[in-house]
């Protein structure tokens, strides 16, 4: 007879009735001759048989269970029940005075309660002791085979067979070749995620299964899985074109897109242009989580665009430089016509309307080129009196060539009266309007400015910040700088901080003497400001 024919015959009445003593102690049963496999039937008490102790289920592997007991001196025999559908059936009779029993041929996966119970032969009569306490153990679960294995550039989704458990744990191999528990799910699919791209690694799963005792029994580990991750899809690859829609600027898929990224400093001066290599791009935007650079190209100081010739030629082919490799590492990239000194944007319009066109017409077909015509108007000139005029000619020029490119339009007051343009925008649809603050001069009064504009449905981006005085050094205020980005994460407005330069101010985010060409990943390199800023990006 099998186990479960055995499972399934149900207890007489007079069993059922030695059940509901067994409590007692030495309860004396009496029947007839015990049966493997049979069941047994109470009679008269005639000899005390006392309860079995010390009983103990254990499992063996996925089929087989091993119970144990304490002997009883005097006893015949043993009886091994196990429960079923919350009945108690007789599974074996045992015609020896032994202490152990093995179960086999039970299912992968099943919990088991176990009870025994002795009986003493006296006078050719069966007399009976009470059933012992119960003990849970379950099979181990079945191997988890047909592991599938789907990685993206920084996660991998597995997929397996179903098996008879309670939940799945997910091992990784870590670097001493020792296998780590690191995620636990009820069902077969599972993704892991937090890992390196284009990084080689090594995964199993087991099975596990709780009894009602809370003991956990695990199945043998999976077969290893070796998956490797993808290339890390960059910023651009990831989000297309960009666009404005309603207050946020948005990608390819309509989707709202936060800008978040460094500016260089003048990259006339000093080596400041070299953040802008391709190493340095890298270290940004995987090490930083930037996903655009601000290329500050000033026009009126030394060596500014608008200031001679050769420096034209200079300054034009270090932004062309810039652009392709931002292009080539899968970053956004912001053309700055860098007004500050010159103040009123009119003073050079002609030349910026030449600049942007050329621009437009070599990158009309990039789709990570962003302009920002007039960084910071200033000395009192006011959207309606002079920058909205100066914003549509430039915006002209570009759409000659480039119609879909996001545009940045400074305001007035080195780009704080956002407030200026609510009611007078221009009619161009992707255009976004410059606010800059420093986070030790501009406070809650600038930020409720924000707020009221982006309400009324103006798109803002924040071009610039600093966390810092507006002079750019001294006044380093991590707890304002912290308050305005939690802002802007909140409305889903963009922020880009000034500056990724070591020059020896308390804006810069290196120190001074960092080779900027090649800069590191981690924080030795950089200033207070500079590992808030990595800090906060990396975290949102």
């Amino acid at each position: 007879m099998s186990i479960f024919s055995a499972l399934k015959k149900p207890l007489t009445a007079a069993l059922a009735a030695t059940a509901m003593i067994m409590a007692a102690a030495a309860v004396p049963v009496t029947g007839t001759q015990p049966q493997a496999g049979g069941v047994i039937t109470a009679q008269a008490a005639t000899v005390n048989v006392a309860k079995v102790t010390g009983v103990k289920a254990t499992t063996i592997n996925t089929s087989s269970v091993k119970v144990t007991w304490t002997k009883q001196s005097n006893a015949t025999g043993y009886q091994v029940f196990m429960q079923r559908n919350g009945v108690y059936s007789l599974l074996k009779s045992i015609y020896s005075n032994t202490n152990t029993y093995t179960i086999t041929g039970l299912p992968a996966g099943r919990i088991t309660n176990v009870r025994v119970r002795a009986w003493r032969t006296v006078g050719g009569t069966n007399h009976f002791g009470a059933l012992s306490g119960p003990s849970w153990t379950a099979t181990n679960p079945a191997k988890v085979t047909g592991i599938k294995a789907t990685p993206a550039s920084n996660s991998v989704k597995f997929t397996w067979n179903s098996v008879t458990c309670d939940y799945y744990r997910i091992y990784q191999m870590q670097s001493d070749g020792k296998w780590k528990g690191i995620k636990n799910v009820t069902t077969n699919s599972a993704t892991v995620t937090g890992l390196n791209a284009n990084t080689a690694y090594k995964f199993c799963i087991r099975a596990w299964r709780t009894d009602w005792a809370k003991n956990d029994h695990g199945s043998a580990l999976s077969d290893t899985v070796s998956v490797k991750t993808s290339q890390a899809k960059t910023p651009v690859a990831a989000n297309g074109r960009l666009s404005v829609k309603g207050a946020n600027i948005v990608n390819s898929a309509g989707k709202v897109f936060k800008i978040k990224g460094m500016s260089t400093h003048g990259i006339m001066w000093e080596d400041f242009r070299n953040i802008l290599s391709v190493a340095s791009l890298k270290v940004l935007r995987d090490d930083w989580k930037c996903n655009t650079i601000r290329i500050a190209m000033y026009t009126e100081e030394w060596g500014g665009y608008t200031t001679g010739s050769s420096y034209a030629s200079t300054a034009k082919a270090r932004v062309k430089a810039a652009v392709e490799n931002a292009k080539s590492v899968g970053m956004y990239v912001i053309i700055d016509w860098h007004i500050l000194s010159d103040g009123d944007p009119r003073k050079h319009q002609s030349e910026a309307v030449a600049f942007f066109k050329e621009m437009a017409n070599t990158y009309k077909n990039y789709n990570n080129v962003i302009y920002e015509i007039c960084n910071e108007p200033n000395g009192g000139v006011s959207w309606n009196g002079g920058i909205k005029s100066y914003c549509q000619s430039v915006v002209s020029a570009i759409r000659t060539y480039d119609k879909n490119a996001v545009i940045i339009c400074g305001t007035g007051t080195w780009s704080q009266d956002i407030d200026q343009v609510v009611s007078n925008r221009l009619s161009d649809k992707n255009c976004v309007y410059a606010l800059h603050f420093y986070a030790n001069t501009h406070t809650d009064w600038l930020r409720n400015r924000l707020k009221t504009c982006y309400n009324k449905g103006l798109p803002v981006l924040v071009s610039e910040f600093g966390t810092c005085d507006a002079s750019g050094n001294g006044g380093f205020n991590k707890s304002q700088t912290q308050t305005w980005l939690k802002l802007l994460d909140s409305l889903n407005v963009g922020y880009i901080n000034w500056s990724a330069s070591n020059k020896n101010e308390t804006a810069s985010a290196f120190k001074p003497g960092t080779n900027l060409r090649a800069i590191s990943s981690g924080t030795s390199q950089l200033t207070e400001s500079g590992k808030l800023v990595r800090e906060w990006y990396r975290a949102h």
